[in-house]
C-alpha cells in the first residue's frame, strides 16, 4: 500500500524509456499485455507513438521517487485500433462545428482486452490517477476523455468520479475443467458438434495439420513467416497492418514465456500462423493470417487450437477478440465489456448519455438473443450476460 504520508508527484512522460520495468510490472500485474515490455516494444518500434496517430502522454505518480501509479494514456488524432468504435460521435461533434480530435485515451494499443488501467496498489492512488486524468484533458482543452476496456472494479471507478460507461459485447471460451477438446465437444448440442467435426476432418482430408511453439521454440524464421501472414492478410482486405516485423521481434525477446504460435502446414511447407498470448489463468486470440484461402482455416488456426491449448493447460479463458457472432458456433460465448467516457462540452454530454443509455438496453437485449442459440445442450457452464471480466 502507498504511504499517503508521502506527497505524490504526478508527470506526464512521453515514452517508458524512463520507467524501469520492474516497477511498472510490479503495478501492473501479472497481465502480459500491460506489461513495460509489451507496451514499450509497442512504442518503441514505431507501431503505437506519434507519427501514427498515438502521442503517448503516460500519467506517472511517483512517492520518494518510485513509481506508485501509472496510467496508461495517448492523445489521438483518429479512432483505429481502438475496438470501440466512437465514430459517430465524432462526426456528430464535426457536424455541429467543432473538432473532435484530438482526444485523450487511456487503453492499450490495438488491444481489446479487458484489464487494469488504473495501475496502482492503492484505491486511493487509482482515485488521484482518474482525477489526474480528467484533469489533463480540461488543461489540454481536448474533446473527450476515454478509456477502454477497463475492469468492473476500475469501472466503478470512473463512474463515481463522473465518467460514463458503455458496454460492449465480445466472445470467450471457459473451461469447465475438461480433459480433452471431444469432451468438450460433448457439451455442445448434435448440429453445432457436428459441425465442428466436419470442419476439423475437411483440413485433414485437405493435407493441413498444425503445430504449436511456446516462447523460445519460436524461432526466427517462424516470426518471419508468422509477419508475411500477418501482412499479407490485412492487405488483402485492403487494410493497412497496425503491428510491424519490429514489433513482434521485440515481444519475442521481451515476453517469450506468454506466446504461442500455432502454424498450419500442407505440402510439407507452411501455410498459416496464428499468435496468441496467454497467462496460466487467460489466453487471448491476437493475431492471425494465411499465405492461402483454404476452407476451414481460420476456425482451426484462432479457436480450435487455442481451446485444444487452454485444455492442455488448464487454462480457463480464452478470448477470442472483438466482435464476431460466428464464434458463438464454436463454442464462444457473449461476455459484456465496459468503457469509460468524459465529454467536455456540456450539451454534448447529454446527447452521449442519452444515446448510451438507449444503447446499453440494445446490447442487454442482443446478448439476450445470442444466448438464446446457444450451441451447448443444456446452456451450462457460461457466465451470466451481464459479467464483464475482470482482470
Amino acid at each position: 500500500m502507498s504511504d499517503f504520508s508521502v506527497p505524490a508527484e504526478l508527470e506526464i512522460a512521453g515514452s517508458l524509456a524512463g520507467v524501469p520495468p520492474d516497477q511498472w510490472n510490479a503495478l501492473a500485474g501479472p497481465n502480459p499485455l500491460l506489461s513495460h515490455g509489451f507496451l514499450h516494444a509497442l512504442h518503441d518500434s514505431g507501431a503505437a507513438c506519434a507519427s501514427t496517430g498515438w502521442t503517448p502522454r503516460y500519467l506517472l505518480l511517483r512517492r520518494e521517487g518510485r513509481l506508485a501509479g501509472a496510467l496508461p494514456l495517448y492523445l489521438k488524432v483518429h479512432s483505429y485500433g481502438e475496438y470501440v468504435f466512437d465514430w459517430a460521435w465524432a462526426d456528430a461533434w464535426q457536424r455541429a462545428g467543432q473538432r473532435y480530435y484530438p482526444k485523450l485515451l487511456s487503453a492499450v494499443p490495438f488491444t481489446p482486452v479487458t484489464g487494469s488501467r488504473l495501475l496502482a496498489l492503492a484505491q486511493e492512488d487509482r482515485r488521484l490517477l482518474a482525477r489526474a486524468a480528467v484533469q489533463l484533458a480540461g488543461e489540454l482543452e481536448v474533446s473527450s476523455l476515454h478509456c477502454l476496456f477497463p475492469t468492473g472494479a476500475e469501472a466503478a471507478l470512473l463512474e463515481d468520479e463522473g465518467l460514463m460507461l458503455r458496454k460492449s459485447v465480445q466472445f470467450h471460451w471457459h473451461n469447465q475443467g475438461f480433459q480433452s477438446f471431444e469432451q468438450f465437444l460433448g457439451q455442445m448440442n448434435h448440429d453445432k458438434r457436428k459441425k465442428v467435426k466436419q470442419e476439423r476432418r475437411r483440413l485433414r482430408e485437405a493435407g493441413v495439420h498444425f503445430t504449436r511453439a511456446v516462447g523460445r521454440d519460436i524461432s526466427e524464421a517462424d516470426w518471419h513467416f508468422f509477419f508475411r501472414c500477418y501482412e499479407t492478410t490485412y492487405r488483402q482486405h485492403h487494410s493497412t497492418p497496425y503491428l510491424n516485423l519490429e514489433f513482434f521481434l521485440r515481444i519475442a525477446d521481451a515476453m517469450p514465456e506468454s506466446l504461442l504460435l500455432v502454424t498450419g502446414w500442407r505440402d510439407h511447407l507452411p501455410l498459416c500462423a496464428a499468435l496468441d498470448v496467454f497467462t496460466p489463468e487467460a489466453l487471448w486470440g491476437r493475431y492471425w493470417g494465411t499465405t492461402a484461402f483454404v476452407p476451414g482455416l481460420h476456425f482451426e488456426a484462432c479457436y480450435y487450437q487455442a481451446i485444444e491449448f487452454c485444455i492442455e493447460r488448464g487454462i480457463g479463458r480464452f478470448e477470442g477478440g472483438a466482435q464476431g457472432e460466428h464464434k458463438l458456433a464454436r463454442g464462444l460465448m457473449p461476455v459484456t465489456t465496459l468503457s469509460a467516457h468524459w465529454i467536455a462540452d456540456a450539451q454534448f454530454r447529454r446527447a452521449v448519455r442519452q444515446f448510451l443509455a438507449r444503447e446499453s438496453a440494445g446490447v442487454g437485449h442482443y446478448v439476450d438473443e445470442l444466448r438464446e442459440h446457444t450451441p451447448f445442450r443444456h446452456g451450462e457452464s457460461q457466465p451470466g450476460p451481464g459479467d464483464a471480466i475482470a482482470l
